[in-house]
Parts: structure tokens; sequence; C-alpha cells
């Protein structure tokens, strides 16, 4: 915050995205509240820290001989403390009132035992101006229960303040934060197979071990906070620091947070601070007895009335409002260990109109205007300072459908401190193609466009449903696809349907693209590939009060023969997926082509380069795709594989080599602006992810400048194309002496001459031995490879062509042996003749080849030496020369022509005819 003291007019914020400059202003008005009151709750509170520990001053605590009650009621005129353990009179504990309306009592110890015992019943006696008597829940009490024989029994507070040996003890530390988060949203209550309410300590067990053996590794927590209302799925909090009871005891949440964190799993809270349930019984609403604003804990009138909620609002400016919502978020953090949360209804916070019959075009006068709620904003900033202070691993995501600039952007820098937004418009795009669109009227330029269209200086989760679209009224994903024939025709046993055929391939499909294309994080509600396979619907009186759609059908899952294991699985490998490669994590990601008469997209996140074909028939065989690095490629997930209920069409273990396209770092030579390219088969309504093979250990994966990823290539490779030279080179030396031999025998010098030209043709097979190079890198540099041996070896064979004639010309057959020897050190000097490398790991690499070239040529020398003596001592002077001259152009050939591709067998031709014209 010293920045924004010391230079105002420079917002952050603003140098990231100059579109926003227009409305620096309203950026610097919004930036002064919130240091305003930050600096107000240091000079009246000892800083934000101290504020937000409410709790240790509010509610009720153990205090030096007793139990001290607080609560914050300024429009009640008489107040008292009641419960179980003053049999419900409170005449003898009245409470006392300041000038801030803080209502106080310390009830002595009794007998050296706190006058209220552990988990009993406690309520706020108080009168309120009209002189009318109500009994209320304590604001800040820590957990509250119903007598579940008793239908539509209002809710007790409890105290609760277990001794030692009952309170829980974590034993294991929080997780790092992950680089992405991978989030299974779930809701304990609804998690048991059996028609029931589900406990803490069975998701602890049961659960748990289910979601992290899918490689998530974040769990998002619904409906914690207590509510009254089991319908709400959480959302109508009635008591905001207590557990819902329904569940288990406070103790019993530890225990399932604790559990989590000994997996690896990080534990996310969805908050309620946008509103409050309106229940005046069992909830805070109870504390609003007509009074002003400033006395309450919501606006007044329709500025404190969510209409479509059916809900209050909180009063963001007033002071006792802020502690109790920031020491809310502090008690969770610490007395739970939560690992972040994710804040639920931020839109309706963010402006005066709530989002309500409003369309964001994208607009900026939408979001900093009139209409903006500055008091919820500066609330925000301070909620985010105040967790990243608490907790600095924290993972917080804001829901908000808006898309407002600097949401998620830090507090530092003008924004609002969010680490990610939801993607909210993305299952929103996908009900639409499910429900309205044919499958020809997919438009996959449309769908890419609705996945990548976000601030991408602003981190998103993505998620293609979560329990808003899958609530009564509305179906799962699963369901919209296959409706009906999930119910019987989901058999391995039995050929599938069309429709189910069709279900799978685009379930998989749908939500690997939303992962994959989406955001930097990826949400995963609990029922969208099994489990809740229709929709989900809490007991209530229109269906019975029934549990049937309110729970987990785990045996679907289970149950070998069904189809749903596929969806389980491919869910599991899409999470392994992020968790080997880290794509969701990278900022690389590039939409290289989508084709709508294909019906194929086609992008990178990471280094992984993913096709999506939606084509409801046409299989794509050799199907050009764009990547950046060059090299070898490989699949990583398919979604037509065996285990996902696929046909296979795909081979895993096939090498897909790039091919460079244009120039490389410009764009607009490339193919779909992508520098290489590789072919693959694309089966209808198939997914596959391709990644790029690493070599050899020490391979750095660079994604600079195109010549330096060329260089690494390179130099990589050189290694394996010595091996395949040394290898080859041995095996053709044998074939080419016994072609030797037979020069050296036939009589005629046609014949001879005949010999040779097949001779000469031999090399070729070399490259045929040799296997394909590993990317087309390598062909293009040992291309420039083999012109610099040409034309060196060329120079340098000239200077041999006298020395042989001096060996013809000699008597002595050991002088000629002599003068071989040189003749065999010569070819070295090819190597380090041809001209600069890119790089000094080149050079280096290139004097091990010439070494290793040195050594297979000594050895094939050796051999070729006998045939030499022959061919002095059995031919013509002339007929020898000739001979040698086609035993000196062998060496050349073989480097020429390792790695046949388009461009590697033109220059072999042109090499081989500028070795016949030498």
């Amino acid at each position: 915050m010293t920045g924004f003291d010391e230079d105002m007019e420079n917002i952050g914020l603003l140098s990231i995205d100059p579109g926003l400059e227009p409305f620096k202003d309203h950026f610097i008005y919004r930036v002064k509240r919130y240091i305003n009151q930050k600096q107000l709750i240091e000079k009246y509170e000892g800083g934000l820290q101290e504020f937000s520990k409410g709790y240790l001053k509010f509610g009720f605590n153990r205090e030096e001989g007793g139990i001290v009650y607080r609560e914050w009621a300024p429009a009640a005129q008489e107040a008292q403390v009641i419960g179980d353990f003053n049999g419900w009179d409170g005449s003898n504990h009245r409470m006392e009132k300041n000038e801030f309306g803080v209502w106080s009592i310390k009830i002595p110890d009794s007998g050296g035992n706190p006058a209220i015992p552990h988990n009993s019943r406690v309520k706020f006696r108080f009168r309120h101006g009209n002189g009318v008597w109500v009994d209320r829940i304590p604001a800040w009490i820590r957990y509250a229960i119903v007598d579940p024989s008793s239908f539509g029994a209002p809710y007790d507070g409890v105290y609760w303040d277990p001794p030692p040996s009952e309170r829980y003890q974590f034993k294991y530390p929080q997780p790092p934060k992950p680089k992405a988060p991978r989030i299974y949203e779930a809701h304990v209550g609804m998690s048991s197979s059996e028609p029931c309410i589900n406990t803490y300590r069975e998701f602890a067990n049961d659960v748990l071990p289910r979601i992290r053996a899918n490689n998530y590794n974040t769990v998002q927590l619904m409906a914690v906070m207590e509510h009254s209302y089991y319908g709400s799925f959480g959302y109508h909090v009635t008591n905001f620091f207590a557990v819902s009871s329904r569940s288990g005891t406070p103790e019993d949440l530890k225990y399932l947070i604790d559990k989590a964190h000994s997996l690896g799993l990080c534990v996310l809270m969805d908050v309620v601070h946008s509103h409050a349930s309106n229940n005046v019984t069992d909830g805070l609403n109870g504390f609003d007895v007509g009074q002003s604003s400033q006395d309450s804990y919501f606006h007044t009138g329709d500025r404190g009335y969510h209409k479509l909620w059916d809900s209050r609002l909180f009063n963001y400016a007033n002071w006792e409002v802020l502690r109790f919502l920031l020491s809310n978020l502090r008690w969770w953090l610490e007395e739970y260990k939560f690992d972040g949360f994710r804040f639920d209804g931020v839109t309706s916070m963010l402006y005066h109109h709530h989002g309500i019959n409003m369309v964001f075009t994208g607009d900026y006068n939408d979001y900093f205007s009139e209409a903006t709620d500055v008091d919820a904003v500066v609330y925000l900033m301070l909620a985010n300072s105040l967790i990243y202070n608490i907790f600095p691993d924290a993972t917080v995501i804001a829901e908000d459908v808006s898309g407002m600039p600097g949401l998620g952007r830090s507090v530092s820098e003008g924004g609002i401190g969010f680490d990610y937004r939801l993607a909210m418009a993305i299952p929103d795009k996908w009900i639409d193609y499910l429900k309205n669109k044919s499958d020809e009227e997919w438009s996959v330029k449309e769908i890419s466009w609705s996945l990548t269209n976000r601030r991408h200086t602003e981190k998103c989760v993505a998620y293609a449903e979560s329990h808003d679209q899958a609530i009564v009224g509305d179906k799962t994903i699963a369901f919209l696809l296959m409706d009906k024939e999930m119910y019987s025709g989901m058999s391995c046993l039995t050929d599938p349907s069309p429709m189910i055929e069709r279900g799978i391939a685009l379930h998989k499909m749908i939500h690997l693209l939303t992962m994959a294309l989406g955001g930097e994080g990826y949400l995963n509600f609990m029922g969208n590939e099994f489990g809740h396979p229709e929709w989900i619907d809490f007991p209530r009186e229109g269906n019975g009060w029934s549990y049937d759609k309110c729970r987990r059908q785990w045996n679907l899952v289970d149950t070998e023969h069904l189809r749903y294991k596929f969806m389980n699985a491919f869910d599991k490998a899409m999470n392994l997926l992020d968790e080997k490669y880290s794509f969701l994590a990278s900022t690389k990601q590039i939409v290289s082509s989508t084709n709508d008469e294909d019906k194929v997209i086609v992008f990178e996140h990471g280094d992984l380069v993913f096709v999506f074909n939606f084509h409801a028939e046409n299989t794509y065989d050799g199907y050009k795709v764009g990547c950046d690095l060059p090299g070898k490629y490989r699949v990583a997930l398919d979604s037509d594989a065996f285990e996902f209920g696929g046909h296979g069409r795909v081979g895993h273990d096939v090498d897909h080599f790039t091919s460079p396209e244009g120039i490389p770092g410009v764009p607009e030579t490339n193919f779909n602006n992508r520098p290489n390219s590789f072919k693959v088969l694309s089966p209808a309504r198939t997914c596959v992810a391709y990644h790029r093979v690493e070599e050899k250990e020490g391979n750095h994966n660079s994604s600079g400048a195109a010549n330096d990823a060329l260089t690494a290539v390179v130099v990589a490779k050189l290694g394996d194309f010595e091996e395949g030279v040394n290898q080859t080179f041995a095996a053709d030396s044998v074939a080419k002496q016994q072609d030797l031999e037979e020069v050296v025998n036939e009589a005629s010098a046609a014949d001879a001459v005949a010999k040779q030209e097949d001779f000469k043709a031999r090399p070729s097979s070399v490259a045929s031995d040799v296997g394909p190079p590993e990317t087309a890198d390598i062909v293009a540099k040992l291309g420039d490879f083999e012109e610099g041996v040409d034309q060196t070896f060329a120079a340098d064979t000239g200077a041999k062509q006298e020395d042989l004639e001096e060996v013809i010309n000699e008597a002595s057959a050991a002088d000629a042996v002599a003068k071989q020897e040189d003749f065999k050190a010569r070819p070295s000097s090819v190597a380090s003749d041809v001209g600069p490398t890119k790089t000094a790991d080149v050079v280096a690499k290139l004097g091990d080849f010439e070494e290793g070239v040195n050594q297979t040529f000594a050895a094939d020398t050796g051999a070729k030496q006998k045939d030499l003596e022959e061919v002095i001592n059995e031919a013509s002077a002339p007929d020898a020369v000739a001979k040698q001259e086609d035993f000196k152009a062998r060496p050349s050939m073989v480097a020429s022509d390792v790695g046949p591709t388009e461009k590697g067998n033109k220059e072999a031709e042109e090499i081989e005819k500028g070795t016949s014209d030498d």
C-alpha cells in the first residue's frame, strides 16, 4: 500500500490495460477509499490483523474466571442471555450496552467449572422498540442445531468449547499451493450412496480417496456454513461462524480437512458474503427490527433486499459489518485450516443492480460507473489483502459473470485481488449447443471463441457444468446427451446405441476442451461424469421429501460392466495429463486452426498440441496440424482409446515427425502461423493431445527463438546420427568389399565400369537402414552439412588424386601402404571445414562426429587396403586409377544420404550427380 500513498497517479492496472485510462478517476477514488478505510482501522482497532480477530471478542469466549458474551445489537432496548444453563430464564443474566451498541455480560464459573457447559444450547433474548421480546441465535455462534424429530423446528445456538481431550488436533501440514487448481466441487451432505445426509467423517474416509485417485489437487466444499434450508445448496446462510450441523460437529469438519491435507488435497470453502438468509428466527436477519442501516448488518429498503434470491444484502460500509465478515474469513482459515475460498455471488456485490437484467458486453462503461458498488469493492480488496497476509498460499476465486476488469489483479496494482475468476459463460454456451443445435450446426469457431473470450492478464477457472446447471429443472450434460437411454444403454454387454456412442464421445470432448482451452484452472462438478447422471433434487414436498436424486450413485462407476467407468477413467486421465505436463499453468495458449467445414480445432496449451474433431462422420488421415517446437510427437491422451470406451483407432506408439514451415520467426510464412507441423489421424468425434518426445536427458524444452530450438535439436540428434552412421557404415562396407573384389577380378574395363555404376548407387541404402531422422530440423541441418561435405571433399579429393597417382607409380608396396595411411587420415578434415555452426555445442558435437567417422573409416579402410594392393598388383595403372576414384567417392555418400525427406532426397540426387562428375 506504500506505493499507493507515494504515487496515486500511477495505478499499475492502467499500465497493464491502457484501455482503462479513461476510468482513471474511478480507480483513484476506490483506491483512496480502500486506503482511508485501512487507515481508520489502523487508528481505532490496531490494524487489519487485529480487527479481523473479532471472534475473540464477540460471541462466547473464555476469560479469566468465567465466560464473556458480547453481541452487537444497537436496536435492542434490553438484552439477556438464555439457555440450558439457566433454564431459559434470563432474568438473572441481563446484559449491559456500551456507546457502540455492543451488549455484554460476564458469567462467572461455578465451582471451578464454566457456568455454560460445552455443547449446551444458548440464545440471545432482546426487547426492541415496540416492547416485544424476541429470541435469536447469537450472531457469532460457532455451532447450531435443530431437533430433527420436529418438522420446522427453530435452530438453537450451541456453546462449543470441547475439553482438550475432545478437541481435534491437526496432524498434517497444508499442501503447497497448486500451480493450477484442478477442483472437485463437492457437497458433503449428498455424497453418500445411501438416501440420507452424509457426514464429514464418512466423506473424509470414503469420498476423499476417490477424489485423490482421480488426480484432483483441490476440493471445493459447498454448504459448509450453517443454513436452515437444506434445499438452498448452502447459499442462504443463517449462521456464518457455524459449520452445518447436518453433517457433524466442528471437530468432524476438522478431521475431514486434515484427511484431505494428508492426501495432498487443498480444501477451498464456498464462502457466502454476498447475501444472507432472510430467515428471521434462525439467522442474522433476526437482528434487523426496523432500525436504520447504520445500526444493522443490512441496507434498508430495496437496497437491502435481493428480489431474485429472496435474501438480505449487507451494508459493506458499516464498521461492524466489516469486522464481522473479515473476522469470518480469518476464522475459517485459522480455526479449520481451509486453504482458500470461492466467493459466491460476487457479481451481485459489485453492482447496485446486482447484475439483474444486465447483459455485460465488455464495454468498460458497464463496469465503472455510478452503478458500481464501491463499498463492496473496497470490502473485497480488504478481504483479499487480509487472506494473503494470513495465509500467503491461499487460493481465492471469484464467482463473477460480468468479467469486471481488474477483478483478478492484485490489490497493489489497483485490482480487487482475486487469484481466479470463474469462467461462467462456458457452461451456458455448452447448454445452448446441446439444447438448441444439431451436430451439423455446431461451429468450432464460435466454441473456440467462447472458451478463449477472457482477459488473458487475469486467470480463470473453467468448467463445463456445476451445481447451477445440474439442479432440478435442468439436466446434467450427460443426461442432455443421452437422456433416457442412460437407464438402459450403458451396459458393456451390448453394443452401444448411436445415442450412447455419441453421448459418451461428446461428453469426453466437451470436458477436455473446456479444461484445456477455457482457462488456467479447472473445476469439475461432482456429478458430471457419474454419480448424478440425471439431475439433482433436494428433498422437498414436491418430491415426497425424497433423497433419491440427492445422493451419489457410486455403484454406477464401480460396476465393471457399465460404461460409466469409461467416463470416470477419462476424468482421471484428464487430470493426470495436467499433473504430468502442467499445461494449465502455462501462459502459452495458441489456437492455430478452427475449421468449421472439417469441424476441427487445433491448439497448443503449454507444450501440448490438442486436436479436436467434432465431425459426426469424417475421419481425417494425415491431417496436418501446426505446432511451435520441432521434434517428434506422440499421443499423450486419446479419447478414442479402448480404456475410455473408444475404438482404439489412433496409434499410441506412432512417432509424428515435424516438418519446418516457412521462415522461423515470420508467422505469415508458416502453416497456420506455426513454424512447424506434423500429420495425424483424427477420427470423428475424438480428441487427442500430443506431447513432444524428449530424446535425451538434459535437452531443454525451449520456447524461445526458432534458431535456438533448431540448434538444440541438432545437438541432441547428432549423437543418434553418429551411432546410425557407425552401424550402417560397417554393414555397407561389407557389401562394398564384395563389389570391389568383383571389380578387381573383372578383366573387362567396360564391365568394370558397369559394375562401378552399380557400386556408386549402393550408398543410398545406407539412408534406408539408418531410419527416419528424428526431426525435420535435423534433415535441414544435415542438408547444410552435406553441402559443406561435398564442397570440401571435392577439394580434398583433388589433393588425394595426386597422392594416389604416386601410390600407383611407386614400385614398393610397403611405400604405398604408408601413403595410404596418409590417405585414410584426410577425411577428418572434411567435418572441420564445413564452416561455422550455429552454436558451440554443435561444433563440439561435430568434433565427436569426426572422431566416429575416423574410427569407422579406419576399420573399413583396413579391409579395403588388401583390395587396394590387389588393384595395384593385378590391374593396369589406368584401370586402378578409375577404381580408386570410385573408392574415394564412397565415404562422402554415406553421410549425405542419411535421413530421407522430400528435401533430403532432392539434395541427395544433386550430391550423387556431383560425386559422379568428380
